[in-house]
């Protein structure tokens, strides 16, 4: 890899982790559509932990309250607002985690097809428009019970799926379920904690026993770029979020998904 692909991968992942548009999606079509080779598994590990750590930069006050209210609630059984987010956060990471490890082979192969990331990029994107539309939008992440853990996990699983977005999907059921805009970007936000950790471990894993000769400066450089981006990204659109809504996602989703459809069938 060049300095220019590296540099392009990093802030397309750092762009795309976090915003309603699908990060995989993307570092799936754009080396195709450049002829690019295959950026390598140590290369995915090496962005997805500069994404990690910009994440819990970010929200790293609310992580400490959180952490803090679940091991009181652990040990003394002492339920709070943050203490029952941190437990929503971990409990609607369960689905995800099942259905990663029961349907890696299709995720990998299969549903890597331009048109299937075409069709899933239109057709989550009109859905978060319309759960935009009609949500009440009257509730924050703390008010999260059971059916919204239920909802929110089971709809995060369906991110595997190329070119649905885990952000997008998540905002779109917490929307469904009464969150503000803000509140169901957050939750988004906090939930990527554990899948990345998890798909950051699964990757690790299968580098390891891969024999993929490792290449610490493009590496490095592309950790560095994705996570200053995807720190500036968060900040930006939480910011941006309730004033400009999910709109703008939505076109770029359907032109996106058009423009798919138009060269690959």
């Amino acid at each position: 890899m060049d300095i220019f692909q590296v540099l392009s991968l990093a802030i397309l992942q750092g762009l795309t982790e976090f915003l309603p548009i699908s990060s995989s999606a993307h570092l799936i079509l754009v080396p195709q559509l450049e002829g690019w080779s295959d950026q390598g598994l140590a290369f995915d590990v090496a962005v997805h932990v500069g994404t990690l750590v910009a994440v819990i930069g970010y929200f790293r006050r609310e992580l400490a309250a959180m952490t803090r209210a679940w091991l009181r609630s652990v040990r003394r059984f002492e339920l709070c607002s943050e203490s029952r987010l941190a437990w929503a956060v971990l409990l609607a990471t369960v689905p995800v985690g099942i259905a990663g490890l029961l349907f890696k082979g299709e995720v990998g192969t299969l549903l890597r097809d331009p048109v299937v990331i075409a069709v899933t990029t239109i057709l989550f994107g009109l859905l978060l428009w319309w759960a935009d539309a009609v949500g009440r939008r009257s509730r924050d992440e703390h008010a999260i019970g059971w059916r919204e853990i239920a909802v929110i996990g089971l709809a995060q699983a369906l991110a595997l799926v190329p070119g649905t977005s885990r952000s997008g999907v998540t905002m779109t059921a917490g929307l469904m379920m009464g969150l503000t805009r803000s509140a169901a970007a957050r939750f988004s936000f906090l939930l990527s904690i554990p899948v990345i950790v998890l798909a950051g471990a699964l990757q690790i894993v299968e580098l390891a026993g891969s024999g993929e000769p490792v290449h610490w400066a493009p590496l490095a450089l592309g950790a560095l770029t994705a996570g200053l981006i995807a720190y500036l990204c968060i900040d930006l659109f939480l910011k941006l979020l309730e004033r400009i809504g999910v709109v703008p996602f939505v076109i770029y989703r359907l032109l996106l998904g058009c423009a798919l459809l138009f060269v690959y069938l």
